[in-house]
């Protein structure tokens, strides 16, 4: 499998991710569904398996718009396991 930006005018080769993802059925998750530590609604947010096998990053909740610490990280077959903290 091979990811493709829009500026594909140079003669660089685009990352390969069959390393970090090898063959399987193909499936990747790029969504998961988390509960807010403020409000406790369930969000479902969007994950990007682009962005490595372990990823840290910060996020609003859709609904109290209160900050999160993300925390995802992606198994061998390509399943996301996903945790988000309280950012204070």
């Amino acid at each position: 499998m091979r990811l493709f930006s829009d500026d594909d005018d140079n003669d660089e080769l685009p990352e390969d991710l069959d390393d970090e993802f090898p063959l399987g059925d193909g499936t990747v998750d790029t969504e998961a569904m988390v509960v807010c530590p403020y409000c406790g609604e369930a969000v479902d947010i969007a994950i990007d398996p682009g962005g490595g096998m372990d990823q840290r990053y910060e996020e609003d909740c859709e609904v109290c718009c209160q900050p999160w610490q993300v925390h995802v990280t992606y198994g061998r077959e390509g399943q996301a396991a996903v945790t988000i903290t309280a950012l204070d």
